[in-house]
């Protein structure tokens, strides 16, 4: 049972967090000034607070169920890690702060800090889970990673699709075409392929606390999937102008 709450959540951020980070990445062509930037990050702010949920809850599991598996990723991959966290970090200030003052250099500066967060995050996540899966080093991990990139990329911009019109939805549609929910379904499916094969091949040993606290967490997802359900019901609709944050 661990093993299954530990894959629920991970793949639930791949999922869900990788469709954030993929228009993160795509932010400088789907969006050509200002306002279309500020557009493009409509689409993706009433979701990215509720997607990283999933992520602190995998690192939880992982400390409380799984803490040899923890202490392993974290000594064998701790620079790839480090990224990853302050890529996070970037991202969201980006995302934050580039609202809060009305200049130019200002908002340039946080969007700058958006699509490096997010290409911080994707080529982490692509080095982390390129590790995992084939154990390469050099020319092929990087190419690996850069991989992983491009399909986060191509997530988001499916992602993008689903939320944006206008001038703003044609661009997100270079890749799908008329078909972004069928794209999205596709690179979703990918990613959970991707989570999948890494899991495979991760020493997933419980530690003795699984007796304990998986009760408690089983009776918390309800709660969760629940919470992410009204969020995608409230926002369902296409981002129409400049808005949230």
């Amino acid at each position: 049972m661990e093993i299954f709450v530990l894959a629920f959540f991970a793949l639930g951020y791949l999922v869900l967090g990788g469709a954030d980070i993929g228009v993160s990445m795509a932010l400088p062509y789907l969006g050509r000034s200002a306002a279309e930037r500020r557009e493009v990050i409509a689409a993706i702010a009433p979701f990215f607070l509720a997607n990283e949920v999933w992520l602190v809850a995998t690192a939880g599991v992982l400390a409380g169920l799984f803490p040899e598996l923890e202490s392993e990723l974290l000594s064998g991959n701790y620079v790839v890690v480090v990224v990853l966290l302050l890529a996070w970090v970037i991202r969201d200030m980006g995302l934050w702060l580039r609202g809060r003052m009305p200049g130019e250099r200002w908002q340039l500066f946080w969007d700058g800090a958006i699509v490096a967060g997010g290409w911080g995050l994707a080529l982490s996540w692509g080095t982390l889970l390129s590790h995992v899966l084939v154990d390469l080093e050099g020319l092929a991990a990087a190419l690996s990673a850069l991989l992983v990139a491009a399909l986060f990329a191509t997530h988001g911009l499916a992602f993008a699709a689903l939320r944006l019109r206008g001038t703003l939805h044609e661009r997100a549609i270079v890749l799908s075409g008329a078909g972004e929910a069928r794209t999205y379904a596709l690179t979703s499916a990918a990613l959970l392929a991707v989570g999948v094969l890494a899991g495979l091949r991760l020493p997933l040993n419980p530690g003795t606390a699984g007796a304990l606290l998986v009760p408690v967490i089983l009776a918390l997802i309800p709660l969760l999937v629940a919470a992410q359900a009204w969020v995608w019901w409230t926002f369902r609709h296409r981002v129409s102008g400049p808005s949230y944050l």
